[in-house]
């Protein structure tokens, strides 16, 4: 497949934007990524202050985790820690390296392989940082469904690498894809995946709602300055081509 979609994107960015001038373009996609990002960061920015400060959204804490138990059973129990563990530290580095692999191959292109793994870098630095500065601890282990994790709990890493890596693929699908069917399938396989992959860390007692939270606003944060680079960069191939 070819990525049409994303050429008749930019094309089409780039007429409206020539009433800003030569770099209407590169204007009008960096507003286009980076207000989301600056908008999303404030949100995290929020629910951490809300953490910090016991009140707000983290009043919603102890009620959705006692909620979580309340339903909790074998089998259930059972499901979501495999589920969990798909988006964990070996099970999505595997889906990725997969997914990766077929889309380079496909593609005939290495760009699936450069996005998805500085996507991959950011996301963990923000994990790693997150849980350094803020320190926060884990539900009770009483309250938690084994295996118990022991490391900081905020943001949480499974939500926040789950939003990003499933979110690359899905954004690489959508603009190699040309059927619109098959795009919004992708669109919708990889949200279901990636709520389901944060509410299993919340059901299962190893993270607090607002630590799924601000890792998914974290991550769509990111996601929309990765976009951003990589239409830019796009846009600019283009603008560079000869004209037909």
């Amino acid at each position: 497949m070819s990525d049409a979609p994303t050429n008749r994107l930019a094309r089409a960015v780039s007429g409206a934007a020539q009433a800003l001038g030569r770099n209407g373009v590169l204007l009008l996609t960096l507003a286009a990524g980076l207000v989301p990002a600056l908008l999303l960061a404030l949100v995290a920015g929020s629910v951490y202050e809300a953490v910090a400060e016991e009140d707000g959204v983290a009043a919603l804490d102890h009620p959705v985790l006692a909620a979580a138990k309340a339903v909790r059973s074998p089998a259930l129990d059972t499901s979501l820690t495999w589920l969990t563990n798909l988006g964990g530290t070996i099970g999505l580095p595997l889906l990725a390296a997969a997914a990766v692999a077929v889309l380079c191959r496909w593609q005939r292109s290495w760009t699936p392989l450069i996005l998805t793994a500085s996507a991959a870098a950011g996301s963990l630095l923000m994990t790693v940082a997150g849980k350094a500065m803020v320190g926060r601890a884990r539900p009770p282990l009483s309250d938690a469904v084994p295996p118990y994790e022991s490391s900081a709990s905020f943001p949480s890493g499974h939500s926040l690498n789950s939003m990003v890596i499933a979110g690359t693929i899905a954004y690489l699908l959508f603009i190699y894809l040309d059927s619109r069917r098959a795009r919004i399938i992708t669109i919708l396989v990889a949200a279901v995946f990636i709520v389901a992959v944060g509410l299993s860390r919340v059901y299962l007692g190893h993270h607090w709602l607002t630590d799924v939270l601000v890792a998914w606003s974290l991550g769509l944060a990111w996601l929309a300055i990765l976009i951003t680079v990589h239409q830019l960069l796009h846009a600019r191939r283009l603008r560079n081509l000869p004209a037909r």
